[in-house]
């Protein structure tokens, strides 16, 4: 056994993943945001950790994603019934709707350890070695943006993950011989934001695949006014209306607003958030009343004033705000697209009316020709 030690101790390198099962221990590797200003952005932001408290343990808690919800709540009562691992599951969906937090939730109903990985942080396949060989029966392992993980990488992946095994070439040249370790049988939970950046080969060894959307108003309330109760703030109900209205159906950004209405009540009121309180807290935050910021007006103005609504290309569009066109397409349109104010087309993006009425211009009526 100590031969293998040393065999992985050369093959590995030191700190590829840490056990995030003990609380003192837990880790969670995020990628930075390029819009760190932005309050509005869907990425995970360093006070966003203050949040964990407010993470659902177990399904039963779990607020929103109700067909998501049933689906995994099948999946795990068969697993436990058979006394078996659950299935390799991938989440998809925009940031900050819950993928995180549904593979710390699986990990909880199954009993088992979870250790977190992101695809950027396993740079080599002994960054992987390190992980798999660390695990036990039934364990989960979660790589956050699985997408980003290297071709090298994915290939010692795809035999853990179909056959339990970790195969590895010791030597060089002709005195090299692969040598296959046997695994315990554990799961892998991937997420990602782009799930067409995922290989074929990978995603099919993905047992179940979820998509998760974002929030509905009701939802999007209750998980406000829950998150006010662990604050231990006193909140209206028309103050919670207004932030979950604001929060672009993610419940990352409405824990964000909140705490923003929260600190604007405590200095500017009498504590307690008010539908008056909100709207004041987050127009002074330039949020407006469906939750578009600075960034979402320049994007949807930049369409309709710059190129007469469309349609335009995503790089067009991001030299004339001077963005990045990866920030704009994974961080800006999804929202957009929801709410039904841009359309995409073969020829690149259109305001729809819907935008046109938001930011009060008005909506060209193209002359109808005339038969006589």
């Amino acid at each position: 056994m100590l031969g293998w030690v040393k065999v992985l101790r050369k093959f590995t390198r030191v700190g590829a993943a840490m056990d995030v099962s003990p609380p003192e221990n837990r880790v969670i590797i995020s990628e930075m945001s390029t819009q760190e200003n932005r309050l509005v952005d869907q990425n995970s932001k360093p006070e966003d950790r203050l949040d964990n408290a407010l993470r659902p343990r177990k399904l039963v808690d779990l607020i929103g994603q109700e067909r998501v919800k049933e689906n995994l709540g099948i999946l795990i009562a068969a697993a436990q019934q058979r006394s078996e691992p659950v299935d390799h599951v991938l989440f998809y969906g925009p940031p900050g709707l819950g993928k995180t937090t549904l593979a710390h939730i699986v990990a909880n109903e199954m009993g088992v350890n979870i250790k977190v990985s992101s695809g950027p942080a396993i740079e080599r396949p002994g960054d992987l070695a390190a992980i798999l060989t660390n695990l036990r029966a039934g364990d989960i392992m979660f790589i956050d943006e699985v997408h980003r993980l290297g071709r090298v990488v994915e290939e010692v992946l795809y035999p853990a993950m179909e056959d339990y095994a970790l195969d590895i070439v010791i030597g060089k040249g002709p005195s090299a011989r692969s040598i296959r370790l046997k695994l315990p049988h554990f799961t892998v939970i991937g997420a990602t934001t782009r799930l067409a950046l995922v290989t074929a080969p990978l995603r099919s060894r993905f047992g179940v695949v979820y998509h998760l959307d974002f929030y509905e108003l009701p939802a999007m309330k209750a998980i406000v006014e829950r998150a006010a109760g662990v604050f231990q703030v006193q909140v209206e109900p028309g103050g919670v209306e207004e932030i979950a209205s604001r929060g672009r159906g993610t419940p990352r950004v409405a824990l964000r607003l909140l705490r923003r209405v929260r600190d604007y009540a405590q200095v500017r009121g009498d504590g307690v958030i008010t539908r008056q309180i909100s709207e004041q807290a987050l127009d002074l935050l330039n949020v407006d009343s469906l939750g578009l910021d600075e960034m979402d007006r320049r994007v949807l103005e930049t369409v309709i004033n710059k190129y007469n609504g469309g349609p335009v290309g995503l790089n067009t569009i991001s030299a004339s705000i001077s963005e990045e066109a990866d920030t704009i397409m994974d961080v800006v349109e999804p929202y957009l697209l929801q709410l039904g104010f841009l359309e995409r087309s073969s020829q690149g993006r259109i305001a729809t009316r819907l935008a046109y009425e938001h930011l009060r211009v008005t909506f060209p009526v193209e002359d109808q020709p005339k038969l006589l």
